[in-house]
Order: C-alpha cells, then sequence, then structure tokens
C-alpha cells in the first residue's frame, strides 16, 4: 500500500511506477495549473491512482500508439486541489465532483466507479488534421478498436479526450457533430483527443 508522497524522494518513487510497457506514472502527472501556481499535483490514493491509470494505459493508449505511433499526453492525472483551482479560474477543469473518475483518478465517481481520463495528441493523425484529414476518421477507428466510454474531440491539435462504458462520440473540432452513436453508420477521430476508462465495483 503506497502513502501520498510527502517528500521528493517517495514523490520520485511514485512517478517510477509503470503502468503498462510504455507508460509510467510519471508521465501523467505534470499540470501546467499545478506548475504555474504551484500547487502539488500528487495523488491522495496512489493505489487507486496506479489502478485506473494502469488501465487507461493498457485498454487505451498502449493500442492507440501501437498503431499510430507516439503519444502526446497533454492532460492526465489531477490532484483534486489543481483541478478545484482550474474550475474556479475558469482553466478548462470541470468541477471536482464531475472530475471523479476522470482526470480525478484517485477518487470514485457519484456511481462509485474508478476510471481514469486523459487528454491526448496522436502526432501522426495532427499532421493529416492539419493538412485537412476528418477528425471522423480517428474517432470510428477508436469506436470500432478499444473498449471506451465516450470520446470527444479538440479543435486544437485535434486533442481526443474521454473514454469507455458510454457509446457516444462527441467533437469540439471542424466539422462539428452532435453525438454520433454506434447505429450510425461507420466513420473515425481527431488529434487531440480525450480517453477514459471506467470500472465499477463495490467500494
Amino acid at each position: 500500500m503506497m502513502r501520498r508522497p510527502a517528500s521528493v524522494r517517495s514523490l520520485e518513487t511514485l512517478g517510477r511506477v509503470r503502468l503498462s510497457r510504455s507508460f509510467f506514472m510519471r508521465d501523467f502527472l505534470y499540470s501546467e495549473i499545478a506548475n504555474f501556481y504551484g500547487v502539488p499535483n500528487v495523488p491522495e490514493d496512489p493505489d487507486q491512482a496506479i489502478a485506473a491509470g494502469g488501465r487507461l494505459c493498457e485498454e487505451l493508449l498502449e493500442p492507440l500508439q501501437a498503431t499510430f505511433g507516439r503519444l502526446a499526453i497533454r492532460s492526465a492525472y489531477r490532484a483534486p486541489a489543481v483541478n478545484a483551482l482550474g474550475n474556479r479560474m475558469g482553466l478548462s477543469c470541470a468541477s471536482n465532483e464531475r472530475n471523479y473518475g476522470r482526470h480525478i483518478w484517485d477518487r470514485r465517481d457519484a456511481e462509485g466507479c474508478i476510471g481514469a481520463m486523459a487528454s491526448v495528441v496522436v502526432p501522426w493523425f495532427a499532421d493529416r488534421y492539419a493538412d485537412g484529414a476528418d477528425w471522423r476518421a480517428m474517432a470510428w477507428w477508436i469506436h470500432d478498436h478499444l473498449p471506451y466510454s465516450q470520446l470527444q474531440f479538440l479543435p486544437k491539435l485535434a486533442a481526443v479526450p474521454r473514454s469507455m462504458l458510454v457509446t457516444s462520440i462527441r467533437s469540439l473540432a471542424v466539422p462539428p457533430a452532435p453525438a454520433l452513436r454506434t447505429s450510425m453508420p461507420n466513420w473515425v477521430l481527431a488529434p487531440n483527443t480525450l480517453l477514459r476508462t471506467e470500472t465499477c465495483e463495490p467500494p
């Protein structure tokens, strides 16, 4: 059982935890908000954060990277204090309650689910998106191949947020789109993407 890091050495130890073949916990701890305002972005429950982050990496990020090449992590784990500050200051952070089981990996959501979310850029696709490729191509590749719950595509670098369990796809990228349901004809994704994994088990 790992305690909340209270020193540089213990934070280094947490950062060295390998979540999957390619990803370590340290890859997901950087935050511009935390960096700029000097608020530690440190999990209160490292074990839960590691478990949730491990599923995110194994089920979503590894297969995405194996197919399209190196991923760039834009926004991933947020400590409750960091997320609350971002929400209060209007820095594109939802409330803590909405981010439990999402960006706040070490807190269960209102349904008791453990989850993890990351906003990632697929550089290979970002280049093609900049040249006019349709974000829906990537969206439907993810839909067909990965156990996502929800995907959201952002206009900056075609970023991808959220994924796993809810079968809908939404875009803030161009062209805009309402929810695309699984019953619709097959399409695909954009470069900056939110991906989420989630599992619901008794506490």
